[in-house]
């Protein structure tokens, strides 16, 4: 009766009670239109659901749509105890574990018909290499939803690595039924959704369409490329698939189309290393060599040395494996393997251009190296990148390939080894809490520990702490001494073979430390890259 009597409370018309005063009466149950309206849009919501569950066959699904709006969740009931009786059988698990495979596949569903596409200008759109956008590749005249869906779908996972800053896109398979996508930002994988087989299957699809690459072909590497737009940015990818265990693996490499406005200022180097590294790309001939992992800036520091040079007044010419960027009054050529367009065959080519700048994306082999080394010594200034742990280790690298040590101290005139930290969210690191052990320990070492910070999470850092990353860099001054070390002395060798990389890894470390003392990076950041 009290229930009633609160019931009764929400009232529009009158009525007497009693001798009292009038109340008025709602002429309807509030409790029972709130029910009913969520049961509405419950129903409405699972007829979204049912556009990508593969429980209902696609011939099908308007009728099961059509029933849903009026028995709700209970043909979504049905459909699953069919499936896991028909599946129980033949499959090699129990009922059960049919039956937390499909609820994974139905939450992967959900999941990805919740996903918020932006509409409009916001949406991005995928062209290929051509210009043609991924509605022509596909063909305007199938229009069906379930095709329209996979492409805002795809349009969203690349909309959203541009505005996470991300470097990369993996999609890989999780199990035979589940395929995760993670985003690589600030040098730090990120899952960004879990999603089912049968939709990420179409997402790869979409992905390698209008990248030019086979969609039949799903066990041989392949590799392609394709261009974003939304609004007036344009953004380029870099395409690689793979066949692996429970399906395909696609990685999509973010090109960095702010390197063309990078400078050395940007770096955040200090004046030491800013003056070297000026002077040595001041100088008319000489090889600067880039030294890093994968991943740790090289080709953005190279394009940063790039626009230190006066382009108007001296010839630069670029190889690049692919153009991650457009640099102006510059002529740059992207290596093609296909068309036999290799770095030596290009590098030979260059030479007969009258080059005054010459700049070599990557180091691959004996011959490149050599055409990179001779074209330093006969008045070409040279900017080359090679994959390797330190400076140390490029002198190797170059030595294994089979270049003349004479050739190599002769060209050399710069190495410069290179690793990103991430840098800590202005708005929300806090001071750091060291252990008694590591403070006395950095008092030992003069080393002051006042202003060391460490992450702590907030909206604008994404819940990470980090925002952002910074090079740190340990340039290396090839000088007569050095020149004919490597020329002359093997001892030398031996040495940068035991020491030389432990020495580099010191020297990183210490530019690193000083990021950390000026409250710019956290310690655990320095000791997840430098070591």
């Amino acid at each position: 009766m009290q229930i009633l009597d609160f019931i009764a409370g929400f009232s529009l018309l009158p009525r007497q009670v009693g001798s009292g005063p009038v109340i008025a009466v709602l002429p309807f149950n509030p409790i029972k239109l709130i029910c009913l309206v969520a049961w509405v849009y419950f129903c409405l919501y699972l007829v979204h659901v049912i556009q990508f569950s593969p429980l209902v066959p696609q011939k099908r699904k308007t009728i099961a749509c059509f029933v849903t709006l009026f028995t709700g969740p209970v043909l979504l009931l049905v459909l699953l105890i069919a499936d896991i009786a028909k599946k129980s059988p033949t499959s090699s698990g129990s009922a059960f574990e049919v039956a937390s495979q499909r609820t994974r596949e139905a939450f992967a569903n959900l999941r990805a018909g919740s996903i918020r596409r932006p509409r409009g200008d916001s949406m991005v759109k995928l062209l290929d290499s051509s210009g043609r956008s991924i509605d022509e590749i596909y063909g305007r005249r199938d229009k069906k939803r379930r095709r329209s869906s996979i492409l805002e779908l795809t349009a969203w996972v690349v909309g959203n690595a541009l505005e996470r800053r991300a470097s990369d896109i993996l999609i890989d398979p999780k199990d035979e039924a589940m395929y995760t996508i993670r985003l690589r930002i600030d040098g730090v994988l990120r899952t960004l959704t879990t999603l089912n087989a049968q939709t990420c299957r179409a997402v790869l699809n979409s992905v390698k369409a209008v990248s030019s690459m086979d969609i039949a072909e799903k066990r041989r590497p392949q590799d392609g490329a394709f261009i974003a737009k939304k609004g007036k940015t344009t953004a380029s990818f870099r395409v690689a698939s793979a066949g692996v265990l429970y399906g395909e693996k696609l990685a999509i490499r973010v090109l960095n189309q702010g390197a063309s406005t990078f400078t050395l200022a940007d770096m955040g180097l200090t004046k030491k290393q800013y003056s070297t590294i000026k002077s040595a790309i001041d100088k008319p001939s000489g090889m600067v060599l880039m030294c890093g992992p994968t991943g740790s800036g090289k080709t953005t520091t190279m394009y940063a040395m790039l626009n230190e040079i006066d382009r108007l007044t001296r010839n630069v010419i670029t190889v690049e494996d692919p153009i991650e960027s457009v640099l102006p009054q510059v002529s740059q050529i992207e290596i093609n393997p296909k068309a036999d367009i290799t770095f030596a065959k290009t590098l030979r080519s260059i030479l007969r251009q009258d080059p005054d700048v010459i700049c070599v994306g990557e180091i691959r082999d004996e011959e490149t190296a050599e055409i990179a080394l001779r074209a330093a010594q006969t008045g070409h200034l040279v900017l080359a990148t090679v994959h390797c742990d330190s400076n140390a280790a490029a002198v190797i690298r170059l030595l294994d390939l089979g270049v003349s040590p004479l050739l190599l101290s002769s060209g050399l005139s710069l190495l410069v080894s290179q690793r990103l930290l991430r840098r800590l969210c202005e708005h929300c690191k806090k001071p750091a809490k060291l252990s008694h052990g590591l403070i006395q320990e950095f008092k030992e070492k003069r080393i002051d520990c006042t202003h060391m910070f460490e992450p702590k999470g907030c909206r604008r850092c994404d819940g990470t702490g980090y925002l952002g990353r910074m090079a740190i860099c340990d340039p290396l001054v090839v000088t007569n001494e050095l020149r004919a070390d490597i020329a002359e002395n093997k001892a030398l060798l031996s040495e940068l073979r035991a020491q030389g990389r432990r020495r580099d890894r010191t020297n990183l470390r210490k530019e690193g430390l000083k990021k950390v003392t000026s409250g710019i990076t956290s310690l655990e950041e320095l000791k997840r890259v430098v070591g």
